[in-house]
């Protein structure tokens, strides 16, 4: 079977800075082909104008799919699933998928469309992605302009008009495998350490809580997620209900048959001589993860009396290894691993504690 395509949604309230995200994720995509699908949102969306200022071999207009029909987790059915259908039905096919929701929009609906029948063998979701404004969230409001939250929720007649920001925030908490606090340029350092603290206890446990600002994140952190969203849905739930979703529960229960400028991140490469146990070192390299709070780990290590190399690839403390293919005969026999984390890492530590 062919490997599925990853997804990831990008979701967060409006202001919140989703599409300066996907504007520097797709100016820095290392050649990674994406495509786009954007939740326009009536006379508010801006955002396809915005990244069609960067469209090229990455992600050119052709690539770009939006959806302007109010809110995208309300038109799953008569919206969103065929528009994947349309795209994975080409034959270029992207290498990534990556859907911005309107702000106020639930991930859960979208998310829990990834088990239709229909796409549920080509694609899955490599992670949910929040972004939230750092300074409003920690000012308790949630959204810089709620005037302008008002006024979206205003353009969709299925949105409960009642419900507190305070409430939708929490669902879109619920559900991300990441959560990239935005805006940190307007915290001092104690707000940014005392909020990331907060969200990282508000979140399911492995969720990865990220400060940036200007939406610069590394595509390795960003995306690579591999998570598998759609098959977690029951410890991803809505915490509160403000969406009429009948339809959409009618149509569940049918269907359920690299170095740029990111001055808050670092990464740095580690050798090291080959390793003796691959279980062992696996477990080990885990363990320097949660240690020192590093994002992602990626690279191959030499295991004496293999003639295979072993690859290993690390989302926060989940590390994946497999045996890729031979050593060449002029291949040095060796360990080498990159690492990326939140600036600030302790290097010398982390380079003594993954050498054997």
């Amino acid at each position: 079977m062919a490997q599925k395509i990853p997804a990831t949604v990008v979701t967060g309230f409006l202001g919140s800075g989703k599409t300066t995200l996907i504007r520097e994720m797709l100016q820095n995509a290392n050649g990674k082909r994406i495509a786009l699908i954007i939740n326009e949102f009536g006379d508010l969306g801006v955002d396809g104008d915005i990244l069609k200022g960067c469209g090229d071999e990455t992600c050119s207009e052709e690539d770009m799919f939006e959806l302007s029909n109010g809110c995208i987790c309300c038109t799953v059915a008569e919206d969103f699933v065929p528009t994947l259908e349309k795209l994975l039905g080409r034959e270029d096919k992207p290498d990534h998928i990556v859907i911005e929701t309107s702000g106020l929009a639930l991930p859960q609906p979208l998310v829990r469309a990834f088990n239709w029948p229909e796409i549920s063998t080509q694609v899955t979701v490599d992670g949910v992605v929040t972004v939230v404004d750092g300074r409003a969230v920690k000012d308790g409001r949630f959204a810089h302009s709620v005037e302008a939250v008002d006024a979206q929720r205003r353009l969709d007649e299925n949105l409960d008009h009642e419900t507190p920001l305070s409430e939708l925030f929490e669902d879109q908490v619920a559900c991300a495998d990441m959560i990239v606090v935005n805006k940190t340029d307007l915290l001092d350092g104690t707000e940014a350490s005392d909020l990331v603290a907060r969200l990282q206890g508000d979140s399911r446990d492995g969720v990865q809580v990220v400060k940036t600002s200007m939406g610069k994140l590394p595509i390795d952190v960003l995306l690579g997620q591999g998570v598998g969203a759609e098959a977690d849905m029951a410890s991803r739930h809505e915490i509160h209900h403000h969406h009429d979703h009948d339809d959409d529960d009618h149509h569940d229960d049918d269907h359920h048959h690299h170095d740029h400028d990111h001055d808050e991140f670092e990464s740095f490469v580690v050798t090291a001589p080959e390793i003796t146990d691959a279980t062992a070192f696996a477990e080990h390299v885990a363990e320097v993860i949660r240690t020192h709070d590093i994002l992602r780990l990626k690279g191959f290590a030499a295991v004496a009396g293999k003639p295979m190399r072993l690859t290993l690839q690390a989302v926060g403390p989940r590390v994946d290894t497999y045996f890729d293919r031979p050593f060449a005969a002029d291949e040095t026999r060796e360990t080498r691993l990159v690492v990326i984390g939140q600036a600030g890492l302790d290097r010398a530590a982390i380079e003594a504690a993954l050498t054997p």
